[in-house]
């Protein structure tokens, strides 16, 4: 099926009421959704490993922190967060990061073409906070370091090639990175209160030992036009790399960030938004704002990764709230996929598809203790729409 793009003013599962900006195009909103929860159906009671998810779908632990990865003898990281996932042959790998500090990094598992675990590795290690972070179009995935004027690592999901810092991305609490092919750039997020919205545009595209950091410039507004402009001194010191341009944008905890056909999705913990911008068009708007939906009863909550299906739907993992993934449709339905039951200390981290698509792969960061050497990996299967 063609890729769709998500139209603006997003609608709840089971309300009538639409809300967010003007379409960009001058369209009437999307259709209220039908009453219900999404493409999938309502949850069903949490399973033995304390999930709820829709008919159909089943989930397994894949890693805990501090235990034996399956049958190998690699031990799995403290409070994994962000993933991604790469194919591998007839199977894939999914990297995942560890948001502590000292001794962050990433590790990987890699699965057979059925899904068993064949083995695991460390893929980065003694760095700081690595929180999130993206894949690159060549294959490599990128660790964000969330501290102070923190890097980004690139490092091979493969285990071959050691890590590589590149300071030439930016030093400043980074958190996640997505690819945009077509301009050959890499949209970075900033988790601040008063943060930027970055693009980093390699001199040779896939090759990030050089090239130029930039900032997205506009106005106060919810919705408009902006531009990039050139971030003068990228270590960040004296002066912090948002606070360098006049004009520069600031979002309120940046998190999740998803590129897919010109449009770029990314999330802003600090007022609970999804924001979308056409990076074709040069204009920008929310896509998702739950303190426009009505009667408080807003399905995303704690908004915190992100990722997209080949079919067009985007799944954003919830940092607290109700412990669920979100699903947005390409019609606007928002709704939970899944909760995780007994975690309230936990947040929900690094969710990514295989390259199928039939198997979604997260975190819980915390499990059920609250701790960060308690965390769990998951993986769920069933009929997910591709």
């Amino acid at each position: 099926m063609e890729r769709r793009t998500f139209l603006r003013g997003a609608v709840i599962g089971s309300s009538a009421a639409a809300f967010g900006g003007t379409l960009m195009r001058g369209a009437a909103y999307a259709a209220p959704a039908q009453p219900g929860t999404g493409p999938y159906g309502a949850l069903g009671a949490a399973d033995a490993n304390g999930i709820q998810l829709p008919a159909g779908f089943t989930s397994r632990v894949i890693a805990r922190s501090g235990q034996n990865v399956g049958s190998t003898t690699y031990k799995w990281h403290s409070a994994p967060d962000g993933g991604a996932c790469f194919a591998d042959g007839t199977g894939w790998i999914y990297v995942s990061n560890s948001e502590i500090s000292p001794g962050g990094g990433a590790s990987a598992v890699r699965f057979s073409s059925a899904g068993a675990i064949l083995g695991a590795y460390r893929i980065l290690g003694d760095t700081r906070s690595n929180c999130a972070g993206g894949k690159t179009p060549w294959n490599t995935w990128l660790s964000c370091e969330e501290v102070t004027r923190g890097y980004v690592y690139e490092t091979d999901p493969y285990g071959v090639n050691a890590a590589v810092q590149r300071p030439a991305m930016g030093q400043f609490k980074h958190e996640a990175a997505a690819a945009d092919p077509v301009r050959k750039a890499i949209y970075l997020t900033e988790d601040e209160t008063d943060g930027c919205f970055y693009r980093f545009l390699p001199a040779t595209w896939g090759n990030l030992s050089a090239g130029t950091l930039q900032v997205l410039k506009a106005g106060t507004a919810t919705s408009g036009s902006f531009t990039w402009a050139d971030v003068p001194d990228r270590d960040g010191s004296p002066t912090t790399t948002r606070s360098q341009v006049s004009g520069a944008k600031k979002f309120n905890g940046g998190e999740g960030c998803h590129y897919a056909n010109d449009t770029v999705w990314f999330t802003t913990k600090g007022d609970n938004r999804v924001w979308q911008l056409n990076v074709a068009a040069n204009t920008y708007e929310l896509a998702y704002d739950d303190s426009l939906v009505p009667g408080g009863a807003a399905p995303l909550t704690g908004v915190d990764n992100v990722t997209g299906s080949s079919y067009g739907d985007l799944y954003i993992a919830e940092d607290g709230g109700n412990m669920e993934i979100c699903v947005i449709t390409p019609d606007d339905v928002v709704a939970p996929f899944l909760r995780i039951t007994g975690q309230s200390s936990s947040e929900i981290t690094g969710p990514a598809f295989s390259p199928a698509g039939n198997r979604l792969y997260f975190s819980s960061q915390r499990g059920t203790s609250g701790s960060s050497s308690a965390g769990i990996t998951y993986e769920v299967t069933g009929p997910f729409r591709v």
